[in-house]
């Protein structure tokens, strides 16, 4: 099962999603209280939807999450580079912050893949996002939002 994690007290309030979890273990290791968050339970398949940017999340309601279709493209290496920048400094200041959380290995590993990756080797448009990418390209595949 996976989780999702919001703002509490935000049923119905647009752009709450504060992380996401693909398992037990991943929920149970993020750096968060849990108790000052709504977590929701859902599938795989809405994760992987999620982690791959072909859904975005809109709200939650109770204990239902309202999904919305999204399409991801990076017009070219410069907003690729953006993003890719900005997602290796938050995995950075987990990886520096962390040196001892179950996690270390899997992030750290993750960043050096960011850190090799050859953006001029990428087609732009880039139809797809970068995670959607990596799996693609049979890589790992993490989300911003995984991030403990």
């Amino acid at each position: 099962m996976a989780y999702f994690i919001f703002t509490k007290n935000s049923d119905n309030v647009a752009n709450t999603l504060y992380a996401i979890a693909e398992n037990e273990f991943d929920f149970n290791n993020l750096n968060i209280n849990k108790s000052d968050y709504k977590i929701i339970e859902d599938t795989q398949i809405n994760f992987d939807n999620v982690k791959y940017y072909l859904k975005n999340i809109e709200k939650y309601n109770n204990d239902s999450i309202i999904y919305t279709d999204n399409t991801c493209v990076f017009k070219d290496r410069n907003q690729l580079n953006t993003y890719v920048l900005q997602f290796k400094n938050r995995i950075k200041q987990f990886i520096e912050n962390n040196p001892n959380h179950e996690l270390f290995n899997r992030w750290n590993y993750y960043y050096n893949q960011l850190q090799s990756l050859n953006l001029d080797s990428i087609s732009y448009p880039l139809n797809k996002s970068l995670e959607q990418y990596f799996k693609d390209e049979n890589k790992p595949s993490l989300n911003p939002l995984q991030i403990p």
